[in-house]
């Protein structure tokens, strides 16, 4: 069966189920959502109301990224308490599966990254904002009705997770990575209380009208673990610094000081900070060295990745000089 043959009886579903919801309105027609990394990401309309949905992609089990399912299972178990995200729509178990959500309206600009410019004041505005919508996002019951969360992943768990991940990158593309993963695994810190994890927390995936948080998305690898984890993360976006010869200078933007003090709304600060830095870093030069590999098999076409090798290995240089 093709592609196309697939996607046109997916949107036969997609018809049927809003059809459902708003009898009388014109459903539109799927269109595909750029910027998506994983499973099939599309827009549609019914009559005024606008939907994202997400699929199954054709042929492919709905195991990791691919589990829309669980996606949808996240976003309704958050749906009405103090984490904005999108509300689900419709649910489609029957494989492949698929789910529909509101359409946020909102921007998402990582400021160190991204091309599009947004003034400094607002940039600043979001990050201390979802500094303290992650804030919540870790106070939530991970025992929450529907959340059927999974068994929590510690800091030992998270370091072997994303080492398999860096030793499929080729060795001559990162330098000194086993000495860091060595250095890594001989000070795991002690765990934290666990708490209900985004997995990819950063101001390029909150969707954001002017200087507030209207929708946290991307919720692909979301998890239950040590709050670090995802907090080390998010620092690692606030300055440019870390990431050599791509980020570029955003005047005004808050220190990592400031935003700790916005996480921490008063608490006490969280120890070892520091190996999960580091494991940020480590973490980032892994995605790269993947995605770069993926581009020079044909599987994802950029042309900027070519830039890549000596950035891997200034993120793995930046980490092992964070755990001195």
């Amino acid at each position: 069966m093709s592609t196309v043959t697939r996607t046109s009886e997916l949107a036969v579903r997609v018809r049927d189920r809003l059809a459902r919801r708003h009898p009388g309105a014109p459903i539109g027609e799927l269109r595909v959502l750029p910027g998506g990394h994983s499973g099939l990401t599309y827009s549609v309309t019914a009559g005024e109301a606008r939907y994202v949905i997400k699929a199954v992609p054709p042929g492919q089990r709905p195991v990791g990224r691919n589990d829309v399912l669980r996606q949808a299972r996240v976003l309704g178990a958050l749906a009405g308490s103090a984490v904005p995200v999108p509300g689900v729509a419709a649910v489609d178990e029957t494989q492949p599966a698929w789910f529909a959500m509101e359409f946020a309206v909102g921007e998402a600009v990582e400021p160190v990254l991204d091309e599009p410019e947004v003034p400094a004041a607002t940039a600043r505005a979001r990050m201390l904002e979802i500094a303290s919508v992650l804030r919540r996002l870790h106070d939530t019951d991970t025992h929450t009705p529907g959340l059927d969360a999974p068994e929590p992943l510690d800091a030992a768990g998270e370091l072997e997770r994303w080492s398999r991940t860096l030793h499929a990158v080729p060795a001559e593309l990162r330098p000194g990575g086993e000495e860091l993963l060595a250095r890594l695994t001989a000070d795991v810190p002690g765990g934290l209380p666990p708490v209900l994890l985004h997995g990819d927390f950063r101001l390029g995936n909150v969707l954001c009208a002017g200087e507030r948080a209207v929708a946290v998305v991307d919720w692909e690898i979301w998890s239950v673990g040590d709050p670090r984890i995802d907090l080390g993360w998010f620092l690692l976006f606030a300055d440019h610094r870390n990431f050599p010869q791509l980020g570029h200078a955003v005047p005004g933007l808050p220190t990592e000081a400031e935003l700790l003090v916005a996480y921490l709304d008063g608490r006490p600060a969280l120890p070892a900070m520091d190996w999960f830095r580091a494991l940020g870093r480590m973490k980032m030069a892994a995605i790269m060295g993947h995605n770069l590999r993926r581009h020079r098999e044909g599987k994802h076409h950029d042309p900027d990745q070519e830039r890549l090798p000596p950035t891997i290995a200034a993120m793995i240089r930046t980490a092992r000089d964070i755990l001195g």
